[in-house]
């Protein structure tokens, strides 16, 4: 049976509104984005070309690769533009005692 398993990132007062945390999580990138004072969680990694995808512009709940231009939702990770075809994948997120904490599934 899976369940959430969740890590604390950092205090929310450490991440304002249209910043970003870069992490590494076992061996794995991920980036943090305050977007309008919601938290979102995804992959650093565009699935296109496996470019880095963190430092995107961010329109309309979509992040924009810098590289060649895929969009990917920031709530559900889904590929929203060409030319990536498969989405990213993302992570929960929550707010528990000022403490900005990112989810991950577990056996």
């Amino acid at each position: 049976m899976s369940h959430i398993s969740y890590l604390p990132v950092c205090k929310v007062s450490e991440l304002q509104p249209g910043e970003r945390l870069f992490l590494e999580i076992s061996s794995h990138p991920i980036v943090i984005i305050n977007h309008g004072r919601e938290y979102f969680a995804l992959d650093d990694l565009c699935t296109h070309d496996d470019g880095p995808l963190g430092d995107g512009e961010v329109e309309n709940h979509e992040i924009i690769c810098p590289r060649h231009g895929a969009r990917f939702n920031l709530r559900t990770g889904e590929a929203t533009a060409l030319p990536a075809v498969s989405g990213v994948n993302t992570y929960l997120t929550r707010i528990v005692d000022d403490h900005l904490e990112i989810g991950f599934l577990s056996n």
